[in-house]
């Protein structure tokens, strides 16, 4: 469940494209059927890569919808015209193709041995793609797809920490936003190996960039990150003056969290509170209901 949370907060990024066609203005996650009209929309004016491009963009829409199927059926279908195609519109393939195996919205029992070895194949393809094109964006996405396959924490730790080398190094915008997002998964990876205080490093690092941003939901999402690293940590009264305060923003918005109550009853459990800790107890369950 965190885990999805936290790849909430990168899909944004991954939509960018500082390549053939701007993609960004055509996404909206939140709703991947009217994505799909948009895209199909595009396609109807579209020749060449750009076709490939937003076709490739339409099967990932079915992919968010569970439907991987219908994904790898579109894909298979630009299979022809990838001979003769550009560095995005290859890459782009390749990447949708492994999303079509393994990602965050596979539900667990899909993700086979036989499925993570295709995706992890096609994964590096996109990426080796990406990289000889010099589509530093593209290839970013592609390594941190790989954690989706090896989720060992110390793998997925591996492949935070070398796709942000690639997203520092590089002068492209693409790949810089993926900085905030990468230190996330990183932060999250350290958390699941015990090493707190690197993990909380990564978070508030992530803090500062998202910061900088217009996302508020990433924002909120990045501080819930340093407090819950807080409590491991047995920071409680930080941690708890942090999670209240994101309590008050997200009343105030309409949008109350689960993920927010729930951190709440745990604070309070610590600091033996019952009576706040089950007050909390019961907002989370109402709250995810």
């Amino acid at each position: 469940m965190l885990r999805q949370l936290l790849f909430a907060t990168s899909l944004a990024t991954n939509a960018s494209s500082a390549m053939a066609i701007d993609l960004s203005p055509l996404w909206n996650f939140d709703d991947p059927g009217q994505s799909e009209q948009r895209f199909r929309a595009a396609l109807a004016t579209a020749t060449g890569d750009d076709a490939i491009v937003l076709q490739t963009q339409i099967a990932r829409s079915y992919g968010l919808r569970g439907d991987f199927a219908k994904a790898r059926e579109i894909l298979k279908d630009l299979e022809p015209q990838l001979p003769g195609a550009g560095v995005e519109a290859r890459a782009r393939h390749a990447l949708e193709l492994g999303r079509t195996y393994a990602s965050a919205t596979h539900p667990q029992q899909s993700l086979t041995s036989e499925a993570k070895e295709r995706a992890r194949a096609v994964y590096k393809q996109a990426y080796e793609i990406a990289r000889r094109g010099e589509l530093d964006g593209l290839a970013v996405d592609a390594l941190h797809m790989l954690a989706f396959v090896d989720t060992e924490p110390a793998d997925q730790l591996r492949w935070g920490q070398e796709a942000l080398a690639i997203a520092q190094a590089s002068p492209q915008p693409a790949a810089k936003k993926w900085e905030a997002s990468l230190r996330n998964n990183i932060g999250y990876a350290l958390y699941q190996l015990g090493r707190y205080d690197e993990a909380l490093d990564q978070f508030k690092q992530a803090v500062v960039l998202r910061e900088k941003g217009e996302d508020v939901q990433a924002q909120r999402v990045a501080h819930w990150m340093v407090a819950w690293t807080l409590r491991a940590l047995n920071r409680t009264d930080e941690a708890l003056a942090i999670q209240l305060r994101l309590e008050r923003e997200r009343a105030a918005a309409g949008a109350p969290s689960a993920y927010v109550f729930e951190e709440l009853e745990l604070l309070y459990r610590a600091k033996g509170d019952r009576e706040r800790a089950d007050h909390y107890g019961e907002l989370k369950k109402s709250s995810a209901k």
